[in-house]
């Protein structure tokens, strides 16, 4: 089986959130050195505060730094115009909030600007701080409130094109070691993982089948005397007596007293360390072991999207050990 999967290459990064800074930059463009400083002044114990003196400069500085949350800029400045400047940003930055200040009556120009989407607001000079806070903590809540957005579509689509390649690998299946390894492959890239191994489980132990990928060489497999791994596959019984199995997860194995003692992971250079019981109707079939070098930061609905992506992946396997259990000329696995 051919083991490229193009549309992996699709999902690689929204797969994982990336830890939010503390405060959430913002722009500021003035040609009146004054005015910059005032607008500094006003913004910087909330944001981030990055300032510039014209468009020009401003380009530059979102080049460098990347997407703000929040621009605010003087509409009458030489060169290039306010709203001719936030409406560069457009294409690379979409989701950033525009404001612009203005003292003179630019009708057709934020007209223009405000029905093409290039400006939230704007705001005439003399502006009243007060005002002029209150309209930029709004934008940036909706900025938040978009990335949030954005972050979850992002999600669903990447869930629906790993399941596509799940799919695909099942229906191309020709052997458990290439189907393993696909899988392996198609998390440790779309997860940015160091190491990564899918190892198949009987009667709560780990058996010989694996699947494994990796960046720094071929894989070691201490899983069998990690401590997680352990108390991922040990069966647990809830509230209601129901057997069930958890993720268990060590996002910062250095300050993990339970692991410090662990040898392989300093052996390993793992840093952090999630482990996933893929189980089928209260059985464990696998374990998914994703490994990096460096700590991580995995949010709420980030460990719920593996919640759900170990649901897929049990489904593959069990449609794998149909397909070995089938009687030679009976039919293949079929898909609507």
């Amino acid at each position: 089986m051919d083991n490229q999967t193009p549309e992996l290459d699709k999902i690689r990064h929204p797969l994982l959130t990336i830890e939010k800074p503390k405060k959430q930059k913002i722009l500021v463009v003035d040609d009146e050195q004054d005015n910059l400083d005032l607008l500094y002044r006003t913004f910087r114990r909330d944001f981030h505060v990055l300032k510039a003196d014209s468009g020009m400069k401003a380009l530059q500085i979102l080049a460098t730094e990347g997407e703000v949350a929040v621009i605010i800029s003087d509409q009458r400045m030489p060169q290039m115009k306010g709203t001719e400047f936030l409406s560069k940003t457009v294409p690379q930055f979409p989701d950033t909030l525009r404001i612009i200040l203005t003292g003179f009556t630019d009708v057709q120009d934020l007209v223009e600007a405000i029905n093409t989407g290039q400006v939230y607001k704007f705001i005439t000079k003399p502006w009243d701080p007060g005002q002029l806070k209150a309209v930029v903590q709004q934008a940036a809540q909706t900025y938040d409130l978009l990335k949030q957005r954005t972050e979850e579509l992002q999600r669903a689509h990447a869930q629906i094109a790993l399941l596509s390649v799940l799919v695909q690998v099942t229906q191309e299946y020709t052997c458990l070691e290439t189907t393993l390894n696909s899988i392996a492959k198609a998390f440790g890239e779309n997860f940015a993982t160091h190491n990564c191994i899918l190892q198949l489980v009987e009667d709560n132990a780990l058996v010989a089948n694996q699947g494994t990928y990796s960046t720094t060489g071929k894989v070691k497999n201490w899983l069998a005397q990690d401590p997680l791994t352990i108390e991922a596959i040990s069966p647990r019984l809830d509230a209601q007596r129901i057997i069930t199995h958890e993720i268990q997860v060590s996002l910062n194995v250095l300050n993990d007293q339970k692991l410090l003692s662990v040898a392989h992971y300093s052996d390993n250079k793992v840093q952090a360390h999630l482990v996933i019981p893929i189980t089928y109707r209260q059985e464990v079939l696998a374990v998914l072991s994703l490994q990096w070098q460096q700590p991580q930061t995995l949010s709420e609905n980030e460990l719920k999207f593996l919640d759900l992506s170990a649901e897929v992946i049990a489904i593959a396997l069990r449609a794998v050990s149909a397909h070995d259990e089938a009687p030679a000329g009976s039919a293949t696995i079929g898909y609507e």
